[in-house]
C-alpha cells in the first residue's frame, strides 16, 4: 500500500475525468490524497504539474506529475503496488482487446462526451442535438457491449476495465440530462445492456463511494452555472 502523501490527485468531485483515476486507484487498492480544486480557480500546485493543458486530473506519485485521465489510468494499472499483487488488471492482457478498449475509449472522449456536452443547460433545438447525439453514442456502445464484454457483466470482462472505466464515469451526468429533459437516455427498453451494466457499475466497491449523485451534480450546476432568473416587471 502506498505510504502517507506518497500518491495524490488533483481533481473536484463532480468531474467525470477525475472520477476515472479514483475508480482505478480504488481497483488498485492505492491510498491517496485528494486535493480538491475550487470552481473558477486554478490553484497554484496544478499550474506548476499540469503547465501545458492546466486542467485537472493530475496524479503525483513520489512527486512527479502525471496528466490526462485516461494516461493516467494506465499509468495506475502498469504500476507495481506493494501488497496489492492480488489486484485485478484494469487493461486486458492480450494486445487485441487492449486496443479496442483504447479504440473505444478514445471514442468517447473525441467523439461521444463532444456531442452531448453542457446537455444540463441546453434548451430547445441545442438541447434536442444534443439528446440525440448522445442517444447515437449509446446505442452504438450498447450493440458493442455483448461482442466486447463476451456476455460477461463489464466491458472488461468479470471486472471493470478501461472502457468500463472511460464510460462509467460519465453516469451522474448522463442522469442529469434525463432530469433536466425527461427523457431516458440509458433504460432497459432501448439500451437493456448498457442499462444492466450501468447498474452494475455503480454499485461496484470501487466506484459506489466516489460516483456523485445525479441530484447533488444537478444543485451543483443549478449554483454554479445557471443564470437567476431576472425580476419580474410590475
Amino acid at each position: 500500500m502506498a505510504k502517507k502523501g506518497e500518491v495524490k490527485l488533483i481533481g473536484a468531485w463532480t468531474s467525470p475525468y477525475v472520477m476515472r483515476a479514483r475508480i482505478a486507484l480504488n481497483i488498485k487498492s492505492v491510498d491517496y490524497e485528494f486535493l480538491e480544486e475550487k470552481v473558477g480557480a486554478k490553484s497554484e500546485l496544478l499550474l506548476k504539474s499540469n503547465p501545458v493543458h492546466k486542467k485537472i486530473p493530475v496524479l503525483i506519485h513520489h512527486d512527479k506529475p502525471i496528466a490526462e485521465s485516461l494516461i493516467i489510468v494506465q499509468y495506475i494499472d502498469e504500476v507495481t503496488w506493494t501488497t496489492t499483487d492480488d489486484a485485478p488488471s484494469i487493461l486486458p492482457s492480450h494486445p487485441y482487446p487492449r486496443a479496442i478498449h483504447r479504440f473505444w475509449a478514445a471514442y468517447i472522449d473525441d467523439k461521444w462526451f463532444p456531442a452531448w456536452k453542457g446537455i444540463g443547460l441546453a434548451k430547445g433545438e441545442v438541447a434536442e442535438q444534443k439528446i440525440n447525439g448522445a442517444k447515437e453514442g449509446l446505442a452504438l456502445l450498447e450493440e458493442e457491449f455483448p461482442k466486447i464484454s463476451n456476455g460477461k457483466p463489464f466491458f472488461g470482462g468479470d471486472q471493470i476495465g478501461l472502457l468500463d472505466i472511460a464510460l462509467g464515469c460519465f453516469l451522474g451526468w448522463v442522469r442529469v440530462g434525463e432530469l433536466t429533459h425527461n427523457v431516458p437516455l440509458i433504460d432497459h427498453s432501448t439500451t437493456p445492456h448498457l442499462a444492466g451494466w450501468a447498474a452494475r457499475f455503480v454499485a461496484h466497491p470501487a466506484v459506489k463511494d466516489v460516483m456523485p449523485d445525479p441530484k447533488d451534480l444537478l444543485e451543483f450546476l443549478r449554483v454554479n452555472f445557471m443564470k437567476p432568473a431576472p425580476p419580474s416587471s410590475k
